[in-house]
């Protein structure tokens, strides 16, 4: 393949897809784990998962729901020092020229950018502390299926939406104006954000900077969407995880590594 940008056709027939034609957007869900076979159980257990290895390396894993891609799972807790913790990575077409925005609005860079066979990466952190990452390069193989039709959405968890909203948007593009980038809504007291027409992410104002609970602090939640949202907490809790917070449609749990993550009943919430 000649071309290393949008997207092209793979040797297999298959669309390769590359962070430039959806630059501004989140484009990938991946946990960091301390131990990749426990972390393999709990998950099967609760979300029903198969896995295959990813091709960043023998550490990671891609998490699969139905044979769709769902997330990536990163042995790199340990290794890099880095918090266990559910983060989304969102494309950006130049990954060094994203990481100094992020130097010159406040916020902190925690790893990278680095480079893997497919891309680069940088793991960062905006003013108020919420974890994020960065990808540039090709995304993961069927990823328009997951952009589709894979069960999971963000939503940012912090002090001021709006703040937050103008922070992102000034790093990775949005509503800047140029065709195929994000565009930004306000409904209430949220800030949506939308990518070829879909809600990709939402931001929301009330946590708290100082609160001894993660989960109250300014955090992006990755939501998976399931069929069953009693019987994930049930297998949860049957797999030394914990019920954090629960109603009819949604449920807060937390990993037996300390990883939060929500189950819902529908993307809409």
């Amino acid at each position: 393949m000649a071309k290393k940008h949008g997207t092209t056709r793979s040797s297999t027939g298959t669309d390769v897809v590359y962070t430039d034609s959806v630059s501004g957007a989140p484009c990938w869900v991946s946990l960091t784990s301390r131990d990749l076979d426990a972390t393999q159980r709990f998950y099967s257990a609760v979300l029903g998962w198969q896995w295959r290895p990813a091709r960043l390396g023998d550490r990671f894993l891609t998490a699969l729901a139905d044979g769709i891609p769902v997330a990536g799972v990163a042995g790199m807790a340990t290794v890099w020092h880095m918090p266990v913790t559910w983060t989304p990575y969102f494309a950006a077409a130049d990954a060094d020229e994203t990481v100094a925005r992020v130097r010159e609005r406040g916020g902190t860079v925690a790893v990278g950018p680095i480079s893997f066979a497919p891309g680069r990466a940088a793991l960062l952190a905006d003013r108020d502390g919420a974890i994020f990452g960065i990808w540039q390069g090709r995304l993961v193989t069927e990823w328009e299926a997951w952009r589709q039709a894979a069960p999971v959405f963000v939503t940012l968890r912090t002090r001021d939406a709006f703040d937050a909203a103008i922070f992102y948007g000034e790093i990775l593009g949005w509503a800047s104006g140029p065709s195929g980038c994000c565009e930004v809504e306000y409904e209430g007291e949220e800030v949506v954000l939308r990518s070829q027409g879909s809600v990709v992410a939402r931001i929301e104002s009330g946590a708290v900077d100082t609160a001894p609970d993660r989960s109250v602090r300014p955090h992006w939640q990755v939501h998976f969407v399931v069929a069953d949202v009693s019987g994930c907490a049930r297998a949860a809790r049957e797999h030394d995880g914990d019920v954090l917070a629960e109603c009819e449609h949604e449920v807060v749990l937390r990993d037996p590594d300390g990883a939060l993550f929500v189950v819902s009943s529908s993307r809409e919430h």
